[in-house]
């Protein structure tokens, strides 16, 4: 077998019609392979059919499809009555329940049915693509084929290889799914791939925030999408996933890693699936989303003045941006070298950048009593919003300072109880450090670990180059000043990131 995408004539059957079969099914179908679609549900898979050529006839009504492609993209479909009808298929993608003895099952009886250059996939997210293989006579035959929903518009595909599978059927799958428009990448079967391993933490460190009172919910999530630039901060994207599935994909991972605390799951999420609180599919989560309840709005502080003798130091990408702002505002200042890598000060207060010490134990580490910490952004001069936190030794005019200073720059200031490496930048630290082990343990190479966490769950940067971009180094620092506060495993720096700065190299190397 060539490594080569599967000739258009190939038929591609896909069994299980719910959402995400027949999502795969229609992309399959577009492409130009004539599908079959099977489920053992009565009727399910005729309903399936016509439900995706209804979804065409919408595309072509819309402009993004031809009448005439949309017509032979329905005409490809059809229902299955029974697994003999795919003794032909050169590919089987398996969409069904998530339980590892119904999939062997299935795939042994399709063993006996299909010819032996027949690929098998199977779309799990988390069950070891390696333990479904074993059931198989030939188990270099299947592999992960790992769709994200809804299927037809996500452009990620993880191409899962098992420990048994045969790298030139992989190597056909990734081919396929990049002429089916997609963007593969190779993953091994380890627990959660590449996705649902590497945004643990964009999970776990809002729940570890949220449980230290570093702010309310809609405090962080606007911080994580303003200043962060994620689409949705980590509690309305829990709401949205579901309680009941973002929490037992985090078990899991945790389980299958042996509880590691890297993946610990939270006592508050525990609890809301214990109060079928699971979002917005069951009316409240975080957030409250019944009829009538109001959305919670983010705290924001609110205007003082603007504080006299500014002084920006240095050529940091925030004190760059910040220059930048204040002098598009009006506002006068001065500039200055950094000497010890403060961002700005006035007479009242000097600003940092967080570096994953508490605000209040920096202060007491440099003998400046009156400091103030910024969060990480990915864009200083787009961000419009920033988090600040404030050492305990600081006195109230140093606070009043420090927010009149952003605010002349036109930052919104989200008050932040002092937590160290604050929200964005302890929160980017722990998913590149994720990408980098998965990078090191041979899961997927630095590019695919990006390409996974842009496109399947839609981050504004992949979490490497982020790293690299804030600089390998610093990345280690937060990391290691995380694990010195809270003498957390969970916080152990990565031996990739590790030798990344040993060689004084970028990760993508």
């Amino acid at each position: 077998m060539s490594k080569q995408a599967l000739p258009l004539s190939t038929p591609v059957a896909v069994i299980g019609a719910g959402a995400m079969g027949a999502g795969i099914a229609q992309v399959a179908a577009q492409a130009g392979h004539p599908v079959r679609l099977l489920d053992n549900r009565p009727g399910a898979a005729e309903q399936a059919v016509a439900g995706i050529r209804a979804q065409l006839a919408k595309l072509a009504d819309k402009g993004r499809l031809t009448p005439e492609a949309a017509q032979a993209a329905g005409n490809r479909l059809s229902a299955a009555a029974s697994s003999a009808e795919l003794a032909d298929a050169g590919l089987v993608i398996e969409a069904i329940v998530e339980n590892l003895e119904v999939k062997r099952a299935l795939f042994r009886e399709l063993e006996a049915i299909c010819g032996a250059d027949c690929i098998f996939a199977t779309n799990t997210s988390s069950i070891s693509v390696t333990a479904i293989a074993a059931g198989l006579q030939a188990p270099g035959r299947l592999v992960g084929m790992h769709f994200f929903n809804p299927a037809p518009l996500m452009a990620l595909v993880e191409i899962v290889s098992g420990l048994a599978s045969e790298r030139q059927r992989a190597d056909t799958l990734f081919d396929t799914a990049a002429a089916w428009g997609k963007t593969p990448v190779h993953a091994k079967s380890t627990p959660g791939f590449i996705v649902n391993r590497v945004a643990r933490p964009y999970y776990a460190e809002g729940l570890r925030l949220l449980q230290e009172g570093a702010a309310d919910c809609a405090t962080i999530d606007a911080v994580m999408r303003e200043a962060g630039g994620f689409r949705m901060g980590p509690f309305e994207l829990m709401d949205m996933i579901g309680h009941d599935v973002n929490f037992a994909v985090t078990k899991s991972v945790w389980n299958a890693f042996y509880q590691d605390p890297r993946f610990q799951p939270s006592l508050i999420q525990q609890e809301l699936v214990d109060a079928g609180f699971i979002g917005r599919k069951s009316g409240r989560g975080f957030y409250d989303y019944r009829a009538g309840a109001e959305r919670a709005q983010p705290q924001t502080a609110a205007p003082v003045g603007v504080p006299a003798d500014i002084l920006v130091c240095g050529d940091s990408p925030a004190a760059l941006a910040l220059a930048a702002r204040l002098q598009a505002a009006g506002v006068a200042f001065s500039r200055a070298a950094s000497i010890d890598g403060r961002i700005a000060e006035t007479g009242s207060v000097v600003l940092f950048q967080t570096d994953g010490r508490s605000a209040t134990q920096r202060a007491c580490n440099s003998g400046i009593a009156n400091l103030a910490l910024v969060d990480l952004a990915l864009d200083y001069g787009q961000a419009s919003r920033l988090a600040l936190a404030l050492a305990r030794q600081a006195n109230p005019a140093a606070q009043q300072a420090a927010v009149g200073l952003l605010q002349a720059a036109g930052y919104a200031v989200a008050l932040l109880a002092d937590v160290p490496g604050l929200a964005v930048m302890r929160t980017v630290a722990m998913l590149a450090n994720e990408a980098a082990d998965a990078v090191n343990q041979g899961v997927c190479d630095a590019a695919g670990a990006d390409a996974a966490m842009r496109l399947g769950v839609n981050y504004p940067r992949g979490p490497l180059a982020w790293a690299d971009a804030v600089g390998v180094e610093r990345i280690r620092t937060v990391l290691a000043h995380l694990n010195q506060f809270y003498g957390e495993d969970r916080y152990r720096v990565s031996p990739l990131i590790q030798q990344a700065v040993f060689a004084g190299s970028k990760v993508h190397v």
